[in-house]
């Protein structure tokens, strides 16, 4: 071999070895199911104003509704 070579295949050789030398990733599925619990609490405090000619019908006209 030839210096010339030498010199030509010493960064393919480098470049074969920086790429056997990357991490591999992998993606599996988990052996137990996800679970999310979902404990919640949900109260409303409805608060409703009526103007004083709707009260006072409703006062005069219990039945309406």
């Amino acid at each position: 071999m030839t210096r010339r070579s030498v010199g030509a295949a010493l960064p393919l050789l480098a470049l074969f070895f920086a790429g056997a030398c990357s991490p591999t990733v992998k993606v599996e599925a988990p052996d137990k199911p996800i679970v999310i619990n979902l404990n919640v609490k949900i109260e409303h405090d409805i608060r409703v104003k009526i103007d004083k000619d709707v009260e006072e019908l409703l006062k005069t006209n219990p039945d309406i509704f």
